[in-house]
C-alpha cells in the first residue's frame, strides 16, 4: 500500500495532482486547499495518501498532513460519505475548523461543504463529536487554561499519533502517550523517538 509520496509537483487539475517519483507519474486526487498547498508545477513536494479500491475504480487520495488523512479516514466512515464527500468536506473546511465543528457539534459549518445537506452534516458532528479532541493533527496538550493546544498539521507529533492509531491506539489514548513523550523528549524530538517512547507509555 502507497503511503507517502516524495516527488515534483507534475501537473494538477480541478481536483487531481500528478506527482513524478523517479520518473513515475502518480495521479492523486485531492482537496482544493491540499492542491494549493502543493504550489506550482515544478514544485518538491510530499503527499501522503490514501489507496481506495472498489469494484469499478481504483485511486490514491492525497493529503499535505497525516492529520488530514486521519480525518479523511474518519470522515469516509460515516454512513453516506463517500471519497468525494470527504474531500469536499476538507475543501471547504481545514483540519483545525472541521475538529472545532465537531467538538461544537456545528453542523452549520460542515454543511458549507459542496454537496452536504444539512441531515448528513447533522450525522457527521454527532458520530465523530466523541473523537475530535485526540484526532491527528489536533492532539490535546492543555494550554495555560486547560484548553487543548493544537499540533500543526505534519508535524512529528501529529504523524506520531497517526501511527499509534494505525497501531491500534484510541485517538485519545495516542495523544495522550504522544503529549507524555513530548514533554521527556522535548519539542524538537524526531518522529521515530516520539513513537517509540510513545508506544511505551500507551501500552504501558
Amino acid at each position: 500500500m502507497i503511503a507517502k509520496l516524495t516527488g515534483t509537483l507534475d501537473d494538477t487539475g480541478p481536483d487531481w495532482a500528478v506527482i513524478d517519483v523517479n520518473g513515475v507519474g502518480y495521479l492523486v486526487h485531492c482537496s482544493a486547499k491540499t492542491l494549493t498547498h502543493l504550489g506550482i508545477r515544478g514544485d518538491k513536494v510530499v503527499v501522503h495518501t490514501e489507496m481506495q479500491v472498489s469494484e469499478t475504480d481504483q485511486r490514491l487520495i492525497g493529503f499535505t498532513s497525516a492529520g488530514e488523512r486521519a480525518w479523511f479516514r474518519l470522515l469516509t466512515a460515516v454512513q453516506g460519505v463517500g471519497s468525494k464527500v470527504a474531500l469536499a468536506i476538507l475543501s471547504a473546511l481545514s483540519v483545525e475548523e472541521l475538529q472545532r465543528a465537531c467538538a461544537n457539534g456545528d453542523s452549520a459549518m460542515v454543511a458549507r461543504a459542496n454537496g452536504v445537506g444539512p441531515k448528513l452534516a447533522g450525522r457527521i458532528v454527532n458520530e465523530l463529536k466523541d473523537k475530535a479532541g485526540g484526532l491527528a493533527g489536533y492532539a490535546s496538550p492543555l494550554g495555560p487554561g486547560g484548553e487543548a493546544v493544537p499540533l500543526p498539521a505534519g508535524s512529528a507529533s501529529a504523524d506520531a499519533i497517526s501511527a499509534l492509531q494505525n497501531l491500534g491506539f484510541k485517538p485519545a489514548v495516542a495523544s495522550t502517550a504522544v503529549t507524555a513523550a513530548l514533554k521527556e523528549l522535548g519539542e524538537d524530538a524526531g518522529l521515530n523517538d516520539l513513537v517509540r517512547v510513545a508506544l511505551k507509555r500507551a501500552a504501558g
